[in-house]
C-alpha cells in the first residue's frame, strides 16, 4: 500500500497528460498524470483530487482500475506511487494548483514527451495498454497471429504474461505486419521468444518495432466500412451473389442509406434496372 498515486484519465482513445508548474519543488514543467497524496484505494478522495486540479466534475468520472505501486525517485528520496486509471466523459480541463497546462494525447505519444515524471509511460502500461507492431514474413501474418493466440492459451512458461497481452490484430490488407495490444514491450518480446531462454523464437516473426504505435494507426482497421464505400455511379461491377452471379453491369444509382446499388446488366436484351445489395458486387472498373 502506498500513500501517493498518479491518475491517468482516458477520454475515448486519448489520455490526459498534465504539465507541472514552473515553480513546484519536484519536476517543474514536467509532464505528468495527476499526482496526489493519500490512499489510492479511496476512490472518493482520488476523484476529489482529480476535480481539484482539472475542474472535471465527479459525475463525469468513472474509476476503472489501479495497479501495483512503483518506487519512484523524487530527488534523493524514493516514493511509492500507485497508478490509477479513470474514464472521463468530459474533455474540458481547467488546470489548477500543481499544473498549468494539459494535453489529450494518443497513448502511443506518451513516449514523445522528453521531460516527464519518472516512469510515466511504464505506469500508464500498468493500468492500461499500448499497441506494438510486429514485423512478420510476407504472407505469414495470419499464421503468426494464430501462433500468438495458441501460445497465450497454453500452460507453459508464458502463463505469467497471459494477462499482460490483450489482443492481436492482423488486418487483411496489411502485409508484413500485425498489431499486438499489451501492457509493455518486454512482454511482447517474451511472447515471440526474442528475450530470455524459456520461449522458442517464433517462426516468421522477426522483431517488434521500436516504441508504441499510436492508436490512430489501427483505428481505420477497426471501424466498419459501408458496403457502398468506393462504389460510384458509372462504375463497372461484377455481380458475385444471387441469380445474376458472374454478370457484368454498370452502376446507375447508389443508395447509401440501404447499402444498395442499382445496376444495368450488359448482357440483357432490354435494359432493366436491377437493385442488389452493395456487398454482392465487386468494382472492376472505376469512373475516370
Amino acid at each position: 500500500m502506498s500513500d501517493a498515486f498518479t491518475v491517468f484519465i482516458r477520454n475515448g482513445e486519448r489520455v490526459l497528460l498534465m504539465q507541472r508548474a514552473d515553480g513546484v519543488a519536484d519536476f517543474p514543467k514536467a509532464w505528468d498524470g495527476i499526482y496526489g497524496v493519500g490512499d489510492p484505494e479511496d476512490v472518493d478522495a482520488v476523484t476529489a483530487r482529480i476535480t481539484e486540479v482539472t475542474g472535471i466534475d465527479a459525475e463525469n468520472l468513472e474509476f476503472v482500475r489501479s495497479g501495483e505501486a512503483r518506487g519512484l525517485a523524487f530527488g534523493n528520496r524514493l516514493n511509492e506511487v500507485t497508478p490509477v486509471l479513470f474514464a472521463s466523459s468530459a474533455e474540458e480541463v481547467d488546470p489548477r494548483g500543481l499544473y498549468t497546462a494539459f494535453e489529450w494525447v494518443d497513448p502511443g505519444s506518451i513516449q514523445d514527451k522528453k521531460y516527464a515524471t519518472p516512469q510515466l509511460r511504464e505506469m500508464y502500461g500498468d493500468v492500461a495498454s499500448f499497441l506494438y507492431i510486429l514485423k512478420t514474413s510476407i504472407g505469414q501474418e495470419q499464421n503468426v497471429a494464430r501462433e500468438i493466440r495458441a501460445r497465450l492459451s497454453g500452460t507453459g512458461s508464458l502463463r505469467e504474461i497471459q494477462d499482460q497481452i490483450f489482443g492481436v490484430l492482423s488486418p487483411h490488407f496489411m502485409r508484413g505486419y500485425i498489431f499486438v495490444e499489451a501492457s509493455a514491450l518486454h512482454h511482447v518480446e517474451k511472447l515471440i521468444g526474442r528475450v530470455g531462454v524459456s520461449t522458442t523464437p517464433m517462426k516468421n516473426c522477426r522483431k517488434v518495432l521500436d516504441g508504441e504505435s499510436p492508436l490512430g494507426d489501427v483505428l481505420p482497421y477497426l471501424e466498419p466500412k459501408a458496403a457502398t464505400a468506393g462504389i460510384e455511379e458509372g462504375c463497372i461491377v461484377e455481380i458475385h451473389g444471387g441469380a445474376f452471379r458472374g454478370q457484368a453491369a454498370r452502376v446507375t444509382r447508389v443508395t447509401e442509406s440501404k447499402e444498395e446499388v442499382t445496376v444495368e446488366l450488359f448482357e440483357a436484351a432490354v435494359p432493366v434496372a436491377l437493385t442488389v445489395r452493395a456487398d454482392q458486387v465487386r468494382v472492376t472498373q472505376r469512373v475516370e
